[in-house]
Formats: structure tokens, C-alpha cells, sequence
């Protein structure tokens, strides 16, 4: 059993909802992604998100490309993410990382050089924004035989059969993006959110993600009520902008600890 699905079997077991956060590696320097990696788990992450710097983050609203923008000044690519969960993995190895990217820098290292580099790290997930399930049977099929779960997005307007679909493919749990926009939009419907999560549910067969839109840990008290994990990224990627190099973990952890709580209560 993957370290994603062990996960989600033992909060199921213990009747807990899973928490998500997301930074970007390499944001604000490189040498300040594995503490902050350690910060999320101190303050109660079931699982990492880590992203994986990129030009053009079609996905992203503003707060994450600027993150990617800080991490690119220092030149941090996908061997860099890679290097830097290695690290991670060497004083904790039970939290899973999932990597959220874009697919040209897997097409540039390539598949199969990919799948045993992130494997060898000790990466348990990949989220590729722009993998349709089209076009990414192949990839896909080498990631499980490489022991990496495929997750993939399902957006607010994905028909039931392209759903099905998608969920064919995907590993470890689904992503359900909860708004029409990009990362830290606003207007969360959570009526909307509880009813798609359902019918998501209901085919899958997967744990399902809720993400896009959550900023403090109300709404995810709220969200985690219909979905088995939240998903919490630009709101943490701000903290990290707003703080000093001194406060920064302590200001992550701190945040994190109050989603936690949120969920648990």
C-alpha cells in the first residue's frame, strides 16, 4: 500500500479528515523549502503538496506565480524539487509529497527518467495540470509501475462521463478544484461543492480533495464536512510572503495548526 492510501486508510480508521497544504519549492530560496516541508508536518499536514516552479502556471492565480517567479530567480527546477524531497525523506518517512507541476519539465527529463528519479526520492504522488487524460494513458501506466499515484483535477464543469474518465486513471485520490478560476479565487460554493463531491465520489472509488478557494480554516471545517481532505495553498504561499526569514516557519506551522484544529473540532 502507497504511503497516500495508507494515509487515508488511517485517518479514515480514526475518523479524521486529511490536510493538504501546498508551498513551492524553492519559494523564498531554496534552502528554506525542507524546514518549511517539516513546519507543515509540525503544525499537522497529512500530506505535502509541493510544487514544482514553472514559467507560465496557467492554473495559478497571482500569489502562486509569484512564488514560482522567486523560485526561478535562484534557478530551481525539477531536479532541485527532486533533490530537496530526497532530503525531506531522509528524517521523516511516512509523510507523503505529492508534486503539483506542469508537464514540460517531465517531458524534458522524460517519462521513464522521471518516474525512477521521482521514485528514487521518495515522491508518492504527481498532480500535472496538463495531463488530459487523453493524453496521458502512457504516463500514467508508467507512474503505477514506477509506485507513483496519478492524481488528477476534476473542475466544477467536468461532465459525469469525462469524470469517469478520469477517474479510471487516477491514483491515490482525486483533486476536485471547488471554483471556475484559478488558485485563490474567491466565491466557494459550498452547496455546489458538497453535491459534485458526491457524485465524485460515488464513481471513483477514491478519496476525494477539495481545493482552489479555501483560505482559513473555517471554510475548511466547512469543506472537510463533505470531502476526505483539504487542500490549502495560496493562503500558506502569503504567509510565507509576509513573513521575515525569522517568523516564516513558526508563522506556517502556526497556520496550519489552526486548519488542523478547524478539521478536528
Amino acid at each position: 500500500m502507497s504511503r497516500i492510501a495508507t494515509t487515508f486508510s488511517q485517518l479514515h480508521a480514526a475518523d479524521r479528515k486529511a490536510l493538504i497544504p501546498f508551498i513551492t519549492a524553492g519559494d523564498p530560496g531554496p534552502d528554506r523549502t525542507v524546514p518549511l516541508m517539516h513546519a507543515l508536518v509540525a503544525g499537522g499536514a497529512d500530506i505535502i503538496e509541493l510544487g514544482v516552479p514553472f514559467s507560465d502556471p496557467m492554473a495559478d492565480g497571482p500569489t502562486i506565480q509569484r512564488s514560482s517567479e522567486r523560485a526561478l530567480k535562484f534557478g530551481v527546477g525539477l531536479k532541485d524539487v527532486l533533490a530537496m524531497t530526497a532530503e525531506f525523506r531522509k528524517t521523516n518517512a511516512t509523510t507523503p509529497v505529492v508534486l503539483m507541476g506542469y508537464a514540460n519539465p517531465i517531458e524534458a527529463m522524460g517519462w521513464p527518467g522521471f518516474c525512477a528519479a521521482a521514485k528514487a526520492a521518495g515522491v508518492d504522488g504527481v498532480l500535472t495540470v496538463d495531463y488530459p487524460p487523453e493524453e496521458s494513458a502512457d504516463f500514467a501506466a508508467q507512474c503505477e509501475a514506477a509506485g507513483l499515484d496519478n492524481i488528477y483535477l476534476l473542475a466544477p464543469t467536468t461532465p459525469e462521463v469525462r469524470v469517469a474518465a478520469i477517474t479510471r486513471l487516477a491514483r491515490g485520490f482525486v483533486y476536485y478544484v471547488s471554483l471556475k478560476g484559478v488558485t485563490g479565487a474567491a466565491n466557494l460554493d459550498l452547496v455546489e461543492v458538497a453535491q459534485r463531491v458526491a457524485m465524485i465520489r460515488a464513481g471513483a472509488g477514491l478519496p476525494v480533495g477539495v481545493g482552489f478557494g479555501i483560505r482559513d480554516a473555517e471554510t475548511a471545517r466547512q469543506v472537510a464536512q463533505v470531502a476526505d481532505a483539504v487542500v490549502i495553498g495560496s493562503r500558506i504561499v502569503q504567509e510565507i510572503e509576509n513573513s521575515t526569514p525569522e517568523t516564516m516557519q513558526d508563522n506556517v506551522r502556526n497556520f496550519v495548526a489552526g486548519v488542523r484544529t478547524a478539521l478536528d473540532t
